[in-house]
């Protein structure tokens, strides 16, 4: 039997998932950003800023952010004066990425397309990876984190932001039929597409629990890993590194 992995609730092909996932990106690219702030009431920029103040970017440093997209996160680190590389495999959110950039005149960002299994960076180039809410839609989870630790430098540091399973009671139920019910909805009506939010949604309820996601973390190589839960885990900041 063939390898299958999980496209939201589906069993797929890995290949069939890397397709599909990149069609759901490529839909929702140019309201991406309008349905975060919508989906979370603007809180993903108050998790963000809290994510990039535990990276702590320095002027110098070189850091690569995959899964990077629009941009979210590396106009925050590049304001530190660090050289950020802003790595996605799908083109139309860099695009967009690029498009914000400009209108916000920040320049000396790299775009660069890449999958994160398969980095074309050479061996400990960066200081610093970050990721945020791209890791759970990677085919195969521990290729990309293998390359993470493989492009960073003796001492560097790996952060990933990423949605996971609260643990508040009540709050896990309300936010279940939320994301289920309405989320898709609110897709549809400004996205103009409801699947791919749907898939969104699925695929974090697939992401595997806190624990286990940080012992993918050790498996990689990473070392002094630790999970800071937000909003009882709702969202979590993952972070390691590689010594």
């Amino acid at each position: 039997m063939s390898e299958q992995v999980s496209f939201g609730y589906e069993e797929v092909s890995p290949e069939e998932k890397t397709e599909r996932v990149g069609a759901v990106f490529s839909s929702v690219a140019k309201k991406y950003d309008v349905m975060n702030d919508a989906m979370s009431g603007g809180m993903h920029r108050l998790w963000k800023d809290r994510f990039v103040r535990r990276v702590k970017p320095r002027e110098g440093e070189q850091i690569l952010d995959m899964a990077g997209g629009t941009g979210d996160i590396a106009f925050r680190l590049a304001a530190s004066g660090a050289s950020v590389t802003v790595s996605d495999i799908n083109q139309d959110m860099l695009d967009v990425g690029i498009e914000r950039a400009m209108e916000r005149g920040i320049d000396g960002l790299v775009w660069s397309r890449q999958n994160a299994e398969e980095l074309s960076f050479p061996d400990r180039f960066f200081d610093a990876y970050t990721i945020a809410f791209g890791i759970r839609n990677v085919t195969r989870i521990d290729a990309a984190l293998a390359e993470a630790h493989r492009v960073l430098k003796f001492g560097g540091r790996f952060f990933c932001l990423e949605f996971s399973t609260t643990q508040w009671p009540g709050f896990k139920d309300v936010y279940d039929f939320y994301s289920h019910r309405i989320v898709p909805r609110v897709g549809q009506a400004i996205a103009g597409d409801a699947d791919s939010y749907r898939y969104l949604i699925e695929s974090i309820r697939r992401f595997p629990p806190m624990p286990e996601f940080e012992a993918m973390i050790r498996a990689a190589g990473f070392v002094r890993t630790k999970v800071e839960p937000i909003m009882g885990g709702l969202v979590a900041i993952h972070s390691g590194w590689k010594v």
